[in-house]
C-alpha cells in the first residue's frame, strides 16, 4: 500500500473513531467508565467540591449530548470527504480538511488552556496528530491538482 492510500485509510479510520467518540460522549457521559476516563479529569477544574449539584450534572448531560452529536456529524462529514473527494485527489478536499482542523485546534486549544483544562488540551494534541500526519503525508499529492476548486486555491 502506498503512502497516499495508507493516508486515506488512516483518515477514514480516524474520522470513524471520532464519530464513535461522539456517540460515546452523547450517550455514555454519565457512566462509570466515562466518569473515570473523562469526567474525573475535567470536572475538578470547574467543580472544586467532590460532588456536583444535580443541576450541574443535568447541564453536563445536555452539553455533552450536543458536543457528542457535533463530533458525530463532523466525523461522518470527514469520512465522506475523504472517501470521495480526497481519495480522488481533489485539492478542495485537502484544503477543507487542513483549514477545518487548524480552525478547530486553534480555538479549542486556546479555550482549553485558558480555562486550564489540560486533559482536553492533551486530547486535542492527540486528535490533531491523528489528522495532521496523514494530511502532511499527502500534501505533495495535492500540490499541482486543480480539481474542481480553481477559485478556491
Amino acid at each position: 500500500m502506498n503512502k497516499f492510500n495508507f493516508s486515506v485509510v488512516w483518515l477514514k479510520i480516524a474520522s470513524l473513531l471520532f464519530a464513535l467518540f461522539g456517540i460515546m460522549i452523547a450517550l455514555l457521559n454519565q457512566t462509570h467508565i466515562f466518569q473515570i476516563a473523562f469526567n474525573d479529569q475535567i470536572n475538578p477544574v470547574f467543580w472544586k467540591e467532590a460532588v456536583m449539584t444535580a443541576e450541574a450534572v443535568y447541564f453536563q448531560q445536555w452539553i455533552y449530548g450536543l458536543l457528542g452529536a457535533t463530533c458525530l456529524m463532523i466525523g461522518i462529514m470527514i469520512f465522506f470527504i475523504v472517501k470521495y473527494a480526497f481519495a480522488q485527489r481533489e485539492r478542495w478536499a485537502w484544503n477543507c480538511l487542513i483549514a477545518g482542523v487548524a480552525a478547530w485546534f486553534i480555538i479549542d486549544e486556546t479555550i482549553s488552556l485558558y480555562y486550564a483544562v489540560y486533559f482536553n488540551a492533551v486530547l486535542n494534541l492527540v486528535l490533531l496528530m491523528a489528522f495532521l500526519v496523514p494530511l502532511f503525508l499527502t500534501m505533495a499529492d495535492f500540490k499541482n491538482q486543480k480539481g474542481h476548486d480553481k477559485n478556491l486555491s
